[in-house]
């Protein structure tokens, strides 16, 4: 059993940057634990962003975000975080911050993660 709470969202200019945490509370070891991003936009579904392994040796991106955001943990404070930047428009949405105890396989996807946290906004002007 995991709870997940995200921080760090708010509004930012397009070019801009945010750095988003998932603080983790659980009374198993953080390390167990796989951990992803996902954000959704309105009228939209949720959809993958970025994946970290437990010990945080492999990530995995969607393609729409390659190159301008970094996933990252640190266990012994069992948060994960993601670091935006680069912003678009298009970025807009609520990010939640999801945890399993299974490998994902393939691209990552919601239902492979059984916790989840209520998410944080995510707005991005043009």
């Amino acid at each position: 059993q995991v709870q997940l709470e995200e921080s760090g969202g708010g509004l930012v200019q397009a070019g801009g940057s945010l750095r988003l945490s998932c603080a983790a509370s659980t009374r198993t070891f953080f390390s167990y634990y796989f951990m992803g991003w996902f954000r959704q936009a309105p009228g939209k579904e949720r959809e993958f962003v970025a994946a970290i392994s437990s010990g945080g040796g492999t990530t995995q991106y969607a393609d729409s975000v390659k190159a301008r955001f970094i996933i990252s943990r640190d266990n012994a404070k069992k948060t994960v975080y993601l670091q935006m930047n680069s912003l678009k428009p298009e970025d807009t949405g609520v990010y939640s911050c999801a945890a399993t105890g299974s490998r994902p396989y393939g691209t990552p996807s919601v239902n492979q993660y059984n916790y989840w946290g209520q998410g944080t906004q995510v707005t991005v002007s043009s």
